[in-house]
């Protein structure tokens, strides 16, 4: 803080009064101001101010501030801070609206908007300020103007929370689905890479089963090669199935022969041996028999059997 500064300002208090109109202000030294706090009345007017710093706003001890006759194009949001205030003259400046944070002057009592270019509904409320009356009366109507226009805010900023939340939701349902179908998307790509993995593994299995059937063929051939090397004739092979079917004919016939020559030695013994050979049936069996005798013993091969037997007898 400027002390020297701060002394300039000591010497221009009057009782509860600061003076400080027509000096050519651009900024309000608020550190200064704030170092006097018995200085509750505050004359600002007549100066260059544009704007007050927010930090003005800290000046609680404030009870009447005139601003008129500057060039304020607007005041600061934290105006409403300044819990102290009853008076407040703010005519000829270039205020088009107040900010929302007004609404909580609730001490404020008098009030001067006149020779300013306030929007239509604002300047509808401030009315005239021409007496002491209108000006109370000034100060009762902005109040209450700027409080609907505070509710209307809370509103609308209720209902944009409202629409952020209700977005946010939505946002959040969409990520919700977006993760989901990310996590679906991941599971089939792990399904499809197991299903690939599991034909890649049955297709080497089959390579390698074939691999190893080839590899019987060959020792196979190899084996059958080598037998028939070992065979001096080739031999034709008859399938199992023939060969079996080949041997039982064969063997029903043999079978079947040998049942005739039983059948055939019984009937010549028979018609030889028993009473039954002067029946008329063994007849020409045993004239079958005699003529047979007689050819074999015409043989030579026959004639040298009987020598042999005979010999062998004596």
């Amino acid at each position: 803080m400027n002390k020297a500064k701060t002394e300039n300002l000591r010497e221009k208090v009057e009782g509860n009064e600061l003076d400080l109109s027509l000096s050519n202000l651009t900024d309000v030294p608020v550190k200064e101001l704030a170092a006097l706090p018995k200085a509750t009345v505050l004359d600002l007017s007549c100066n260059n101010l544009t704007t007050l710093p927010p930090e003005f706003c800290t000046l609680t001890h404030l009870v009447k501030v005139d601003l008129s006759k500057n060039q304020l194009i607007s005041l600061p949001e934290e105006m409403g801070r300044l819990s102290s205030l009853q008076h407040l003259d703010l005519y000829n400046n270039k205020l088009t609206m107040l900010p929302l944070s007004f609404s909580q002057l609730r001490t404020l009592r008098w009030l001067d908007l006149k020779d300013n270019p306030l929007e239509q509904s604002l300047a509808k409320a401030a009315g005239d300020c021409l007496d002491e009356k209108q000006c109370k009366q000034c100060a009762a109507r902005v109040l209450q103007h700027m409080k609907v226009l505070q509710e209307e805010a809370d509103k609308e900023r209720e209902r944009r929370l409202l629409r952020e939340k209700e977005l946010e939701k939505k946002r959040e349902a969409k990520q919700r689905e977006k993760e989901a179908k990310e996590r679906e998307a991941q599971k089939k790509k792990k399904a499809e890479e197991k299903e690939r993995k599991r034909k890649e593994y049955q297709a080497q299995m089959a390579a390698l089963a074939a691999q190893e059937q080839q590899k019987k063929k060959k020792e196979e051939k190899k084996k059958k090669a080598s037998q028939n090397q070992d065979k001096k004739k080739p031999t034709v092979s008859v399938p199992p199935s023939k060969r079996s079917l080949c041997s039982r004919l064969f063997s029903w016939l043999l079978r079947l022969l040998l049942l005739l020559i039983v059948g055939a030695a019984g009937v010549i013994t028979v018609c030889q041996v028993t009473e039954l050979r002067k029946e008329p049936f063994c007849t020409p069996i045993n004239l079958y028999v005699h003529d047979t005798v007689s050819w074999a013993q015409g043989l030579e091969v026959v004639q040298q059997v009987i020598q042999k037997i005979s010999d062998l007898q004596a």
